[in-house]
């Protein structure tokens, strides 16, 4: 056992007088409460954290430090949700800097006596992985193609961006065998990279989102929202990625300044007179079918019910009235098209409005000859100049022709415009009509929006400023989760559709499968009671193409490791989970889907408190990220400072706060754990090395300097332990490193000849050195186990020296227990003591002479406040300070010495001896 961390020693004496004259008597011990005894093993010649990775990763994984103990209760237990990094390519410095903030959580909590239920996924699924195994093989998916068994992909790991053109085309299963080849590569190093960080996870405790039980998962989930008519099935206009060729989620718009143009545009009314209108899209004037203007706009009210006709095409629309027409900006009245953007689908919703669709899911112009432009004056147009073309390459030919014409009398006005993009994306979303899938998550349902507010406010953020984020998007949200996509990587839609006698597809009648059948892949398993020849012929079936939003799947996490509907223990123990830990900019997506899921499905919030990270920026303060390449690898970095230099840069950043991408920082942690080896092997060093024991009794501390530590630190533990509670892991940090500086450049300072005693080898121990011997231990101890999250190499190693087991298994420190060794000791007056210290040193700093001359005599100036202190700690301040005559102590005048420097404390006289010479060799 380590010292007492839930009962300790009753309060010693009242009284601290200087440990010389009266020793304070040993308080007796608590009854049933042992005294913990500890026995150097071997402390090393010379210390390093070079290869300390290595060897405790190996160590931790062979004896299942970090398992899991699945037979506690759920009171018992803290579980984790862990975010599955996504697994393509490789990790970033930002991945390090928050999976860094949640294992302090998980190694604290350990300690604190809980079992951690800590498991690690990969998101394998998705566009990235795709676009990944596109350029890393140089393939793409064609459906027609029949799958080969003996397919070679032409390149194995190119970094260039393989052209589509250049790409050899594959069946999709070929495709599929190799994301699941590339991303089991990645996850390998990926955990390698986790393992050398010290992340805590149990190992055991793995998932893919693409593998099987996360796709039963899905599927099941599915199945039951749409049961229950949550998941439903509509033919809408919805965003287009034209070339990703899929259907995008409102979640993942990212909305960028688009170079354009406005052009000045006449339509006709019935007398001749020309409206103009702006647009920077004139390439959809095929497809307008209103002029609409704000109802309160005075220069459009004499039009409203009236019609006017399109330039080039004389299509006749109706001019109509709407508030959200803005009557500041172009000309005030603007074209309603089929569709432009997000406005025009809520306006050809809510004015019930005709559809005139000319844009494909390619991106590029209808090749047929729309009905509502047959036998019009542009067909001809249309015909030879749009049909079929980029949108780029139709806007050319209208502007041309517009001029032509004479309906745009003005030359085009450069402008940015805000233009909506898929967040992987590279050009502008499209807006098409498509039969997709749905979940219903309040967008258009006001109750249920509610019930997810009233969830959000149920959620414990850290930091609590975070959850506007979460209310700002749920309020506004303007449409139900598109979770369906055009890829060919993820998770099936579980459903088949019927065909009928007349080879017509009933898709409003989906055949779903049962439970107990998952996972299904619709595209290559027959349903119940069809078989395989029946695929797409009359009377039989087709398979639903499509695969589920990766955030379909990633929503499920905690259903996914805490084995819902799988392994009803395990669920019953972990279930709901107490902390998701994730990035700020998917509060939107991965954290609201998930609690959509949650409410849905289990009626309850899936997890209790979420931890959000900052983000990590370059020395330009901007976002790190590898869309805009600017990233670190994070390998070179452990490789170079070591883990726990680099643990330290990431603790120092707070939850909810960006932080600087600093080399300094981790130099600073580097030298913070190195200093901890140093320090270790110092303390440990007094006692007579190897084999000797050591008695880490609290009893056994009767000097008021060794209490004064104590009483200093049972504060630390206190304020560090409340800090930990609320989540702010810096702050803990802080405090604690603050205490660990001054224990080494003071106490150990103070004391070291008090230890040393008549040395090791003495065979009798004074008081006084056996009090400062156990009051270094207990320091040890203590501080070992505070630094054990954030440094947790450098603590191991330390703790293999001279305690059994793992100091990540080991109990959390309590202040009680070090509060009561302390007795009524100020933990300033180990301060005090430092400061006359300090003092005394600098006189020989000014001499330039070596600190191991020694102070013939000297008298030093002490601030009232602090000469009792000084007096009671007198004996140790001589001998760290080689006074080897009198030194007397005055209380300062008035004004006397600067608070700033040596806490106010000034020699004003001295005599130096001669410094002693240099042992050779």
């Amino acid at each position: 056992m380590s010292i007492p961390s839930s009962s300790g020693p009753t309060d010693p004496a009242a009284t601290t007088p200087a440990h010389e004259t009266t020793p304070i008597p040993a308080a007796p011990a608590v009854p049933g409460t042992d005294v913990v005894r500890a026995v150097v093993k071997e402390v090393p010649d010379k210390v390093s954290t070079d290869g300390l990775e290595t060897k405790f990763d190996e160590r931790w994984t062979a004896e299942r430090t970090f398992a899991f103990d699945r037979t506690r209760t759920r009171d018992e237990i803290y579980s984790i949700d862990t975010p599955p990094p996504t697994a393509s390519g490789s990790l970033h410095v930002g991945h390090v800097f928050s999976y860094t903030h949640t294992d302090i959580v998980a190694r604290y909590k350990r300690m604190r006596g809980l079992e951690v239920f800590y498991p690690m996924g990969w998101d394998d699924n998705g566009l990235p992985t795709e676009r990944r195994v596109q350029n890393y093989y140089g393939v793409r998916v064609d459906l027609s193609l029949p799958y080969d068994p003996d397919f070679t992909p032409p390149f194995e790991g190119t970094d260039k961006n393989v052209k589509a053109a250049d790409q050899v085309p594959v069946s999709r299963r070929n495709f599929v065998e190799l994301c699941e080849r590339l991303t089991a590569e990645d996850e390998k190093q990926f955990e390698e990279l986790w393992r050398r960080l010290g992340i805590s996870v149990d190992w055991a405790q793995t998932y893919q989102t693409i593998g099987d039980s996360s796709r039963a998962t899905a599927q099941r989930a599915f199945v039951r929202n749409l049961r229950r008519g949550e998941a439903y099935q509509a033919e809408a206009p919805g965003l287009w990625d034209v070339t990703f060729q899929t259907a995008v989620a409102q979640a993942e718009l990212e909305a960028r300044d688009y170079p354009g143009h406005f052009h000045k545009v006449a339509f006709h009314r019935a007398d001749g007179e020309p409206v103009y209108i702006e647009t920077t899209r004139p390439e959809l004037i095929p497809a307008v079918v209103a002029l609409i203007a704000h109802p309160d706009d005075e220069r459009y009210q004499h039009l409203f019910g009236t019609t006017v006709t399109s330039p080039l095409f004389g299509v006749e629309v109706p001019v109509l009235a709407h508030h959200l027409a803005e009557p500041d900006k172009g000309a005030g009245i603007a074209m309603c098209c089929t569709f432009g953007d997000l406005t025009d689908v809520q306006w050809w919703r809510e004015l019930q409005l005709p559809t005139r669709s000319i844009i494909n899911r390619d991106g590029r112009i209808t090749r047929e000859v729309p009905e509502w432009l047959a036998g019009g004056p542009g067909v001809e147009l249309f015909e030879a100049e749009v049909a079929g073309k980029t949108t780029f390459s139709a806007r050319k030919a209208i502007v041309e022709a517009l001029t032509a014409s004479g309906d745009m009398p003005t030359e085009p006005v450069p402008t940015q415009r805000k233009a909506n993009f898929f967040e992987k994306g590279d050009k502008p979303l499209e807006i098409v009509t498509s039969r997709q899938w749905y979940i219903r998550n309040g967008g258009r349902d006001e109750a249920l929006r509610e019930e997810l507010l009233g969830r959000g406010k149920e959620l414990d953020f850290h930091p609590d400023f975070m959850r506007v984020r979460y209310e700002n998007w749920v309020n506004g949200l303007n449409g139900d989760w598109l979770v369906s996509r055009q890829r060919f990587f993820g998770v099936a839609i579980p459903l088949w559709y019927p065909v009928g006698a007349d080879g017509e597809v009933d898709y409003d009648n989906p055949i779903v499968p049962d439970e107990a059948s998952l996972p299904v892949d619709p595209t290559s398993q027959a349903p119940a009671g069809y078989t395989e020849d029946q695929r797409g012929q009359a009377g039989g079936f087709v398979g639903d193409a499509d695969v589920m939003d990766t955030w379909a799947t990633s929503s499920l996490t905690p259903q996914i490791v805490s084995g819902w509907e799988r392994d009803p223990d395990l669920f019953e123990r972990v279930y709901p989970m107490d902390l998701r830990p994730q990035g700020q900019d998917i509060i939107r997506t991965w954290l609201f889907s998930t609690v959509v899921r949650s409410h849905l499905e289990n009626k309850v919030l899936p997890w209790k408190n979420a931890t959000i990270s900052g983000w990590i920026l370059d020395p330009d303060r901007k976002k790190m990220s590898k869309s805009k390449g600017n990233v670190v690898t994070p390998m070179d970095l452990l490789v170079e400072h070591g883990s726990d230099a680099v643990r330290y840069w990431a603790a120092s950043a707070r939850l909810g706060t960006d932080a600087a991408f600093e080399v300094g920082q981790m130099k600073i942690g580097r030298r913070l754990a190195i200093k901890v080896l140093n320090a270790s092997k110092f303390a440990l060093s007094f006692g007579g090395g190897a084999g000797s024991e050591i008695a880490l009794d609290p009893a056994a501390v009767t000097v008021a300097l060794d209490r004064s530590m104590l009483a200093g630190l049972a504060g630390v533990v206190e304020q560090a332990t409340a800090a930990l509670e609320t989540y702010d892991h810096t702050r803990a940090l802080e405090l604690t490193e603050t205490f660990f500086w001054t224990f080494c450049d003071d106490y150990l300072e103070l004391v070291k000849d008090r230890a040393y005693g008549a040395g090791a080898d003495a065979a009798e121990v004074s008081a006084d050195t056996a009090s400062a011997r156990t009051a270094l231990a207990i320091a040890l101890d203590t501080m070992l186990r505070l630094l054990a999250p954030y440094l947790p190499f450098a603590t191991e190693e330390v703790w293999s020296w001279w305690r059994e087991g793992s100091v990540h298994r080991a109990p959390w420190p309590v202040a009680e227990p070090l509060r009561a060794a302390g007795g009524d000791a100020d933990p300033a007056d180990l301060a005090a003591a430092g400061h006359a210290l300090a003092a005394l040193r600098k006189v020989k700093s000014e001499a330039k002479a070596s600190m191991r001359t020694p102070i013939l005599a000297a008298e030093l100036a002490v601030p009232a406040a602090s000469l009792a202190a000084v007096e009671t700690a007198v004996e140790d301040v001589k001998a760290a300070g080689r006074v080897t005559g009198t030194l007397g102590l005055v209380a300062a005048a008035d004004g006397q010495g600067d608070p700033a420097v040596q806490g106010g404390m000034v020699v004003t006289s001295s005599e130096l001896g001669e410094a002693p010479p240099r042992n050779k060799g």
